[in-house]
Formats: structure tokens, C-alpha cells, sequence
């Protein structure tokens, strides 16, 4: 794999791109960011989840102007989801160098979007109806942009937006790059590549990249106030080297973090509102071993290069693809196996499908282990520890104590004794996770509306018994 050095990137983007933890450049990272720094038209064919964000955004970056106060250029998505996501990862790519991104999409004040835009961002993320709205509106002036980016295209087309496209493009320069990201390649999609687009070079990716195939991939359907005691048992069940357990939110992993240290594992967070030196404190723990669960977001995670992870856990299922992906990346390095458990609530079943759909693998079901499995767990864990004792250490000062305890106490007693030691007893202390999944919220809600109408309903047919 080639590391971001070789690309001979300026040091103020390095310096993000190391920060971000960014270390070895995934395929479509390493084929595409040279042809965009030598200012070639490229093609894009990559799945979701693949980094291609990072592919057209450092180079992107890294031409930018910063002595020119105008928009140099474009990226166009086809949802605001994405079009925040995109500015998110690109403003921390030009962090270093300043670089100012502005996300424009609709459902967002325009007149806001308008007192932005008088800023004079660098580069501009938005929604083919915004953009072309803000164009008509002349609040958006695109003669200086030298890039151009159409993400996800396949989707744009599949949204009806290929006129909007050519609308915006028919607005940009003719000298220009132009970088086209696409899943898949029908023929519209083709036709604008030849319309627009110099000399394209194309780049593909397959789809049996985004996932390594010696990933054990599996999932636990499980409500979500056993979702804890589940994963302590799988804990004590498996008995990870290294392990990565994945929250949706900064609060949850703060939570997780701290109710596994209650039960008695070694266990630390990462997320985004941590400093960068506890951050690098908390990694460097976790590659040492000093701890052995890292409960991590999505972000934090990103380009984490870890060796010797063992398993994955996504407590929360991950909103997309892409960010599955990413995850479950973290184990299986170094063609060692590695182990992906995700945790599913019955509502979000669906979600679970789409991700399956999207990297073309199918995970397989686990029952949620018992109790009397875990205990075993701990016990075959306990065993282990005493075998490695006897091998690896110098007993001989502790013979002599042994010698009057086995004149006492018979020898199977006293090994028994010692296993319930090394044996952590089942905690069933109480642990109350205060967030629940957005997907479950949202159902709660509508549950007490439609409470709230039956009771009315039947509130005003009581009214109009008593009536007549």
C-alpha cells in the first residue's frame, strides 16, 4: 500500500492528513491522487466506503490558491446528508492551510447560505438544486473554478438530476479538471463523461475491495436494553487481544467506556471532543496493550492503522455503509482473521440489509450468548492465564507456601480456588445507556401520538354516548 509521503504533498496538508490518522492510502486514494496533482480528467468507479472523498479532496486542496478570494471549486452531491459529510472531511483536510469550505443544499436559509457565500469560500459543496438556484440568483459566481467534482453520480442520475448537472458545468470554464465518482457507469453517465470530460482516465475499484475477505462477519438481532450485558458476555466469551467496540455518539462511548471499566475490563474512549494528545495517549495505550477494548466513533476511527485487533463491535449499527466499512477495516490487517460482530435492534433489520446489499456479503445471524457460556468463558480465560504462569515464570519462591497449603487442602481444591480467583464473578450491576438509537426515538414518538388520537377518539365517542 502507498503512504501519503510518496505523493510529495505540500506540509500543511500532510500535517492534516496525519492528524486526521490517515497513514496508508487505500486503492482508489493511491491510483487517483497523482493523475488529479498532474491536473488530469479522472473517472472514479468506486463503491461507497472505498475513501474516495480523501481521493479528489487532498489533491483538491492541495491546488488551492490561497491568495485568490473566489470560489476555484466545486464539488456537486446528490443529498445534503452527503454534502455535509463531504465539507466535514474536507475542511479537515485543509485545516492546516485554512482552506474555507462552504456546504450549500436545501432545507438551509438561503439567505444564510448568501452572507456565507460573501465570505469568499474556497470551495463549494452542494445539491444541484441549490447550486443552480444560487447561480440564477447570481450569489454564485463560478469563472475562477479550476475543479470540478460530480460525487456519486450514478445516484444523481437515479434522482433525476443529469440536466441540473449539465447546467451547472455548462457555467464552469472550459479549462478546468473534472473528476467523476461513480458506484456504476450507464451509458448517461457515460455521456456526460464524454461531453464534459478531456481525455478522462479511468480508475476502478472493485466492489470485492471494500471488504477484507478474511473478516468474520456476523450479527446479533437484540434489543437494545440488553445490548450491554451482551457484549460483556461476548467479551468474556471470545476473549479479544485487542478489540474495538464502535458507538454512534461522543456521549455513548463516554458511557460505554466508563460502564466497562465498572465490570472490571481495561477500556478507554476516542472521540472527536478529545484533545490530540489524549487522543495519541489513548492509542498508544491500546497498541501497547495497557488497555484492551478502545471504544471509539466513527470519526475518531478513521485511518486508524492498528495491528493485532481481534474483533470489532458495533454496539450501534452504523448509519452507512461507507462507515461499516470503515469499521469493520479496523481488524483482519496483515492477512490475519479478524472478527465483525454488529448489534441490531428488530427496527433497524433494515439497515442491516442495505449494508449487506451495498458490500455484497452476508453476515451471519449469532444467538446472543447465556450467562452459563460467558462463566465458561472466563473460566477457559482463567485456566489459560495459570498454564502461561507455570510456563513462563520462576515459581520457586512460591513452591514453599504451595508445599503447606497441599498438606491442608486437597490439590483440585486449591486449583479450584485459584481459577474463582482469576475469575471475575458475574457483575450484574445495573447499566443505564441514556441514548437510544434516532430510528427507535423517532418510533417512541409517533407511539404516544397515536396513543394520544385514540384517546381522544375515544374521549369525544364518550361525549356523544352521554349526548344521547
Amino acid at each position: 500500500m502507498a503512504t501519503f509521503k510518496e505523493f510529495g504533498l505540500s506540509p500543511e496538508v500532510m500535517k492534516a492528513v496525519s492528524k486526521m490518522g490517515f497513514e496508508e492510502a487505500t486503492p482508489i486514494q493511491a491510483a487517483t491522487i497523482p493523475l488529479s496533482l498532474q491536473n488530469r480528467d479522472v473517472i472514479g468507479q468506486a463503491q461507497t466506503g472505498t475513501g474516495k472523498t480523501a481521493a479528489f479532496g487532498i489533491p483538491l486542496v492541495e491546488k488551492i490558491d490561497m491568495n485568490h478570494d473566489a470560489v476555484q471549486a466545486i464539488i456537486v452531491a446528490p443529498t445534503r446528508e452527503l454534502a455535509i459529510q463531504v465539507s466535514e472531511e474536507l475542511y479537515k483536510i485543509g485545516s492546516t492551510k485554512r482552506v474555507r469550505v462552504l456546504p450549500i443544499y436545501g432545507g438551509q436559509d438561503i439567505e444564510r447560505q448568501i452572507r456565507a457565500l460573501k465570505k469568499h469560500p474556497h470551495i463549494i459543496v452542494g445539491t444541484p438544486g441549490r447550486i443552480i438556484d444560487h447561480i440564477q440568483r447570481r450569489t454564485l459566481r463560478l469563472q475562477n473554478v479550476h475543479t470540478v467534482v460530480l460525487d456519486e453520480a450514478d445516484e444523481m442520475l437515479n434522482m433525476g438530476f443529469v440536466e441540473d448537472i449539465e447546467a451547472i458545468l455548462s457555467h464552469v470554464p472550459t479549462e478546468r479538471q473534472t473528476l467523476l465518482f461513480s458506484a456504476t457507469m450507464p451509458e448517461p453517465i457515460r455521456r456526460i463523461a464524454e461531453r464534459f470530460m478531456n481525455n478522462p482516465e479511468l480508475v476502478r475499484v472493485k466492489a470485492k475491495e471494500m471488504t477484507v475477505p478474511n473478516i468474520q462477519q456476523y450479527y446479533i438481532e437484540i434489543q437494545e436494553k440488553k445490548k450491554f450485558d451482551t457484549l460483556t458476555r461476548l467479551l468474556d466469551i471470545q476473549s479479544p487481544e485487542l478489540a474495538i467496540v464502535f458507538g454512534r455518539t461522543k456521549r455513548r462511548v463516554d458511557e460505554l467506556a466508563e460502564a466497562l471499566n465498572l465490570r472490571g475490563y481495561t477500556a478507554e474512549g476516542i472521540h472527536g471532543d478529545l484533545s490530540q494528545a489524549k487522543r495519541l495517549s489513548v492509542l498508544r495505550k491500546f497498541k501497547e496493550g495497557s488497555i484492551d477494548i478502545l471504544v471509539a466513533t466513527d470519526v475518531a476511527a478513521r485511518g486508524l492503522d492498528i495491528s493485532g485487533v481481534t474483533h470489532v463491535y458495533n454496539f450501534d449499527i452504523p448509519q452507512d455503509p461507507e462507515s461499516y466499512v470503515h469499521r469493520i477495516g479496523r481488524t483482519g490487517r496483515a492477512g490475519k482473521t479478524g472478527m465483525a460482530i454488529t448489534f441490531v435492534t428488530p427496527r433497524e433489520i433494515g439497515q442491516l440489509h442495505h449494508i449487506e446489499k451495498t458490500t455484497k456479503r452476508k453476515m451471519e445471524r449469532m444467538k446472543p450468548p447465556t450467562l452459563d457460556e460467558a462463566l465458561e468463558g472466563q473460566q477457559r480465560a482463567a485456566v489459560e492465564k495459570l498454564l502461561a504462569t507455570i510456563e513462563h515464570n520462576n515459581l520457586s519462591f512460591y513452591k514453599r507456601a504451595a508445599e503447606e497449603l497441599l498438606e491442608e487442602h486437597d490439590s483440585v481444591s486449591l486449583v479450584a480456588a485459584c481459577i474463582k480467583m482469576l475469575t471475575k464473578e458475574p457483575d450484574m450491576t445495573p447499566v443505564q445507556l441514556t441514548e437510544e438509537p434516532p430510528l427507535m426515538k423517532k418510533e417512541k414518538k409517533r407511539q404516544v401520538q397515536t396513543r394520544q388520537r385514540r384517546s381522544e377518539t375515544r374521549g369525544r365517542g364518550a361525549k356523544t354516548r352521554t349526548k344521547r
